[in-house]
């Protein structure tokens, strides 16, 4: 954990809310509304004119979606954090705040799937330029972020899962005067914290990790009171992706078992990592936790990784013969999946894109569940000596 972030200091500031809940309930109710009365035409002018912070649409400001907000902002040590609809949603927002037409932007190289095909679409329309560099050359990075507005990261990437060292590229951010941004769904805050490390603001996949059920979708940004209310000035209220009440309450349950979580994710995924790197079978195995030593303020992993096959090795095969991994998208919850890359190669969105993001074409991506290390072990084995 980062200093000052102990395991049971993290599991306090969970449960922090509890003691307030309505009629002493341990779980707290939902504000299930769209909307909030006042009391009198006093009481509503003082409210609109923002003399006083009360909720008046739920797609502006709920206290389930608050109570959220409030507690994953204390998990990632930032000040405020703010609630949307999904990851994608909370990723255009944060971005859109902070460029105008003509602006460049510089983005760590094979950063989500969607986040790149959004510069690659929308910011492009924008005449909005985006700059991507390989993350692990802070040379590179410097040298590329002068005159840029946005510096925007993933620190393990998607999957090939390159670990950077996101304290050093952030001072070099901010040497540049740029707004650095970073996707830290991977790690979640349990095993990265990036505002401690000098990143202005923390977007989250909430559907992920945070959640951690499969149940919701979701995103959150996290980070200075200043820059939170920008993108409540800039975006968050006309691009309309708000966070429903009752989402907010499944994340709030999500997070109660996240420090957990995530541990079991990270012990099972690095042993079956470690048993597939010893494979004749297998050309490569992308997970940070193979490396000698994690960068700085990375301080575990999560249950997510990629291999590469070895030309021969019958992908659809292994796929198919999988019974406790399932073929599905996304990740984060209780159950482990596989993505093949050669799938994700023939996406019709941009489909030459997803060479740009690192995807080799016999690549397969593992999220490892919550279902024990030797059952998953004993599942893998079986699908490869059918697919050999």
């Amino acid at each position: 954990m980062t200093e000052g972030a102990a395991p049971f200091e993290l599991a306090s500031m969970i449960v922090a809310h509890d003691e307030g809940n309505a009629y002493s309930a341990v779980v707290p109710p939902i504000a299930q509304t769209s909307l909030f009365t006042f009391s009198d035409y006093d009481d509503m002018v003082s409210s609109y004119r923002g003399e006083k912070v009360r909720p008046i649409y739920t797609r502006g400001l709920n206290p389930t979606v608050r109570m959220f907000e409030e507690m994953l902002a204390k998990l990632e040590g930032a000040e405020d954090a703010l609630g949307f609809a999904s990851g994608m949603a909370a990723i255009s927002a944060a971005v859109l705040s902070f460029v105008a037409p003509g602006d460049r932007i510089v983005a760590v190289r094979h950063v989500y799937p969607d986040a790149f095909r959004l510069f690659g679409t929308i910011l492009k329309r924008m005449n909005i330029e985006v700059t991507y560099v390989d993350g692990r050359d802070e040379a590179a990075v410097d040298k590329a972020l002068p005159g840029a507005k946005i510096f925007y990261m993933e620190s393990p990437t998607s999957w090939v899962m390159e670990a950077h060292d996101v304290c050093a590229l952030a001072a070099i951010a901010k040497k540049h005067g740029v707004v650095s941004m970073i996707d830290n769904s991977w790690a979640s805050p349990i095993f990265q914290q990036p505002i401690t490390l000098g990143v202005d603001l923390v977007i989250h996949s909430a559907s992920k990790y945070l959640g951690g059920h499969s149940d919701v979708v979701a995103g959150i940004v996290a980070g200075s009171k200043e820059m939170i209310a920008r993108l409540k000035a800039e975006a968050y209220p006309y691009l309309g992706a708000k966070l429903s009440p009752f989402d907010a309450w499944l994340l709030i349950r999500g997070l109660r078992t996240l420090p957990i979580r995530m541990k079991a994710h990270e012990a099972s995924a690095l042993a079956i990592a470690q048993r597939l790197q010893d494979l004749d079978i297998v050309e490569q195995v992308c997970h940070p936790g193979l490396a000698n030593r994690l960068p700085t303020g990375l301080n575990g992993t999560s249950g997510l990784f990629s291999l590469v096959f070895r030309e021969g090795v019958d992908i659809r095969a292994f796929c198919d013969n999988l019974k406790l991994f399932r073929l599905g998208v996304s990740w984060g919850g209780h159950e482990s999946l596989v993505v093949p890359g050669e799938v994700v190669l023939q996406q019709k969105a941009q489909p030459n894109s997803a060479q740009e993001f690192g995807i080799h074409a016999r690549s397969v991506r593992l999220h490892v569940g919550l279902e024990g290390t030797e059952a998953l072990w004993s599942d893998l084995e079986e699908a490869i000596a059918v697919a050999s």
